[in-house]
Order: C-alpha cells, then sequence, then structure tokens
C-alpha cells in the first residue's frame, strides 16, 4: 500500500495535516482553553493597545464576527477590556488587562516550544524556506 503522500499529495492535503499536527501540539504544550488564534490576538493587542475590533481581525484576517465572537471569549476570560472609543462610539477598542499581560508572558515560551516541536527535524534555513515559501503561498 502506498503511503499518505503518495495518496494525497496535494498542497492542502498537506497543510491541513500540518494545521492538524499544529492544533494537538498547542493542546498538548500550551493550552486546552487558549488557542492559538486567542494567543496571537494577545500578541497583537501587546503590541497595538487600543487597536480596534476591526483593526485587530485585519493583522489576524479574519472577518468581522469571527473578530467580534473572538473579543468577546477574551473579555469573559478577562484577557482584554474591550470599550466604545471616545472619538467614534460605533467603534470598539481592545487593550489587554494586567491578566491579560500575564497570559501572554506565561503562553509566550509554550508557544516557542509548540514551534521548536513543528519545526526541529528541519535547519534554520529550511524553517526560514518553509516560512517563505508559505508567505508567497497566502499572498498569491
Amino acid at each position: 500500500m502506498s503511503d499518505l503522500t503518495d495518496l494525497l499529495p496535494h498542497t492542502g492535503s498537506l497543510i491541513r495535516r500540518a494545521q492538524q499536527r499544529h492544533a494537538a501540539q498547542w493542546t498538548r504544550l500550551v493550552s486546552s482553553t487558549i488557542t492559538s488564534v486567542q494567543f496571537a490576538a494577545l500578541a497583537v493587542l501587546a503590541d497595538t493597545p487600543g487597536a480596534s475590533q476591526r483593526e485587530l481581525g485585519d493583522a489576524l484576517e479574519i472577518d468581522r464576527s469571527t473578530v467580534a465572537d473572538l473579543a468577546a471569549r477574551l473579555e469573559r476570560h478577562g484577557l482584554v477590556a474591550r470599550e466604545q472609543d471616545e472619538a467614534d462610539r460605533r467603534r470598539y477598542v481592545l487593550r489587554l488587562t494586567p491578566v491579560g499581560r500575564a497570559e501572554l508572558a506565561r503562553l509566550r515560551p509554550l508557544a516557542d516550544a509548540v514551534e521548536q516541536a513543528m519545526t526541529g527535524a528541519l535547519t534554520p534555513s529550511e524553517v526560514t524556506a518553509l516560512r517563505r515559501l508559505l508567505h508567497a503561498l497566502l499572498t498569491a
């Protein structure tokens, strides 16, 4: 019998399988309650405090309804404060709470462990090439 790579050689299949492995590693090494997307949102907000929900969605490349749900979940967990913008009452701005900053600091080395688990078998130049190729796929 052929191995799975012979049966399903398509890029999409390989990306899906890599994503499944990433999700499993994330759950094992980081958290079963904070997702990698939530972690990314915390990292974006640490870098851009007071970002709007739309700006966060643009940074994460997720749609409006998804970012609204994401912001609500982070707020429920006490990680983010969501406030109406003083200048534009239709706009919500997001800021990490002290709990959110502490959680991000706790999660960073664990996220690095996932990165090592995913790419540890590759050389540094292979990791660079992989990232470059994935970026090329995403921007094409």
